[in-house]
């Protein structure tokens, strides 16, 4: 986890630290805009989940057949994600193990095309670049499909996400989803809040009506954001809905979690532009979505009720 190590508050740090790296990981389940965090921690487990989903997951031909003949030769994916972003993608307590949301589709997809996994813990704002470079075969890593990235992307729907907005608990300056004009907000670097809902947001609600603008904070994680939520650094954060409801059952009465959400969308698995194993991922994953393993998957994360039907192409969210 990146901590902030700015922060004059070592308690503080130390507590939001341990909450969301997941010692002993919980996991939150909703269904998005209807339930509360009290109702969807029912659906979650608080067990880390460090078994290996794919375990006994034979290989679907149909996607197998579709397989390039260099990857199946090399008898090994590589998959980009940024491993700090508990419940989707993160280390279990063993520092070694990655677990989460992510890394459990990741797994069954390799398994599906009869293929071992190899994870690579890279920055967020890295992987596009990196997937281009041929580093990577492909990400899991949430990522939603913007005009920008499928430019240089296909991009395959495998989960429903959305966007929220966190406050501190109590909110004490009485914020809402869209009152937040000239307030402070914190997002994640190289993500489609920064990218996209909060300049959207901005406009929509305080711009266009002569208010004055959200002021984005941009920080290198969810977690320097929620450690300067509580430092009163920012007023707010804005991120995936379900890292912030986890986080707010990890630290009680530290956190509210606005309602309305901001957006809810599909987000994708990417591949490099034209890679020829897009149609075998996007087969293995229509697979998996239609096996038991996929809702086993979203029910030990917290997941529940964002399944998706189709393992579509990517249409752009802007």
């Amino acid at each position: 986890m990146h901590v902030n190590r700015h922060l004059s508050i070592p308690i503080v740090t130390t507590a939001l630290a341990l909450a969301l790296a997941a010692c002993g990981a919980g996991a939150t389940g909703q269904n998005v805009g209807a339930k509360s965090t009290a109702q969807g921690a029912g659906s979650g487990s608080s067990a880390e989940h460090t078994d290996d989903i794919s375990a006994g997951v034979k290989p679907d031909q149909n996607a197998v057949k579709l397989l390039p003949p260099s990857v199946k030769a090399k008898g090994t994916l590589s998959v980009a994600m940024d491993l700090s972003y508990p419940p989707t993608m993160f280390m279990a307590s063993d520092n070694k193990t990655p677990i989460g949301f992510n890394p459990d589709m990741a797994r069954l997809i390799a398994a599906k095309l009869g293929l071992k996994l190899q994870i690579d813990n890279v920055k967020f704002d890295t992987i596009i670049t990196g997937l281009q470079a041929d580093r990577y075969d492909f990400t899991a890593s949430t990522m939603g499909a913007t005009k920008d990235r499928l430019k240089a992307l296909d991009m395959v729907d495998y989960v429903n996400s959305g966007t929220g907005v966190s406050v501190p608990y109590g909110n004490p300056q009485k914020l809402g989803t869209h009152t937040l004009c000239g307030h402070r907000v914190g997002v994640t670097s190289g993500t489609t809040q920064q990218l996209q809902w909060l300049p959207q947001l901005s406009k929509q609600d305080c711009t266009s009506k002569g208010k004055p603008a959200i002021q984005a904070v941009s920080l290198p994680s969810v977690n320097d954001a929620l450690t300067q939520l509580v430092s009163k650094r920012i007023d707010a954060v804005m991120y995936d809905f379900i890292a912030l409801e986890w986080a707010d059952t990890q630290q009680p009465k530290t956190f509210d979690v606005l309602k309305p959400l901001v957006t809810t969308k599909p987000v994708t698995v990417g591949l490099k532009k034209g890679s020829p194993l897009t149609p075998a991922l996007k087969a293995a994953i229509q697979s998996i979505i239609d096996s038991p393993k996929y809702a086993q998957a979203l029910g030990r994360w917290g997941f529940t009720d964002l399944g998706v039907t189709s393992a579509a192409m990517a249409v752009p969210q802007d």
